[in-house]
């Protein structure tokens, strides 16, 4: 799986990072529309992108996709057959994840650094906010769309930085994705 599937941009891209990331694009769509069926697809893309993060020295995104078929398991297991249904975090607890979330990436940037990773101080971030953002969508709070968009643009200029191409495409596209997926989660909502 790691043959090149196509060149674009002149970078090569292997057929597991094509399909992880169409089967990655699946389950963060179908997690807008606040389905449970979006669980299924997040963990088989996130064990091909666990894969792919590792050969290329990306650790803690790597690592990051075990906390997401975790999560995976975990969502689909407490959502409701319909799926989601979204509310807000109070002020206390918004600012709790915001302090945890800062406090975190500050602790694990050296722990990066010190063994050799990629990327740092981003990777760090990528990790700690996804996970962050991960653990509220389980627990169906709108604001994870609202870190899911800093995390993916986040992503979108680490990857292309990093010249991984095609990923950087899709975590743009991600960073759109959000957008949608904040706005339905707020319609929902109010229903």
């Amino acid at each position: 799986m790691s043959s090149t599937a196509f060149t674009a941009w002149g970078y090569e891209v292997s057929y597991l990072e094509l399909i992880a990331a169409i089967t990655s694009f699946i389950g963060v769509w179908l997690g807008t529309t606040g389905k449970r069926i979006t669980w299924p697809w997040w963990a088989l893309s996130s064990a091909l992108y666990m894969v792919f993060f590792y050969q290329v020295d990306l650790f803690a995104s790597a690592a990051l996709q075990i906390v997401f078929i975790i999560a995976a398991i975990w969502g689909w297991r407490d959502w409701a057959p319909t799926g989601a249904s979204p509310g807000f975090l109070n002020n206390r607890n918004r600012t709790y994840w915001v302090v945890i979330t800062l406090v975190s990436v500050s602790l694990l940037t050296p722990v990066l650094s010190h063994i050799g990773a990629a990327a740092t101080w981003s990777d760090a971030f990528l990790l700690i906010g996804s996970l962050v953002a991960q653990i509220l969508m389980v627990y169906e709070k709108v604001e994870s769309w609202t870190l899911w968009l800093i995390v993916d643009a986040a992503g979108t200029i680490e990857y292309a930085y990093l010249g991984y191409w095609f990923t950087a495409i899709l975590y743009a596209l991600f960073t759109a994705v959000a957008v949608i997926g904040w706005k339905r989660w707020n319609v929902l909502n109010s229903n």
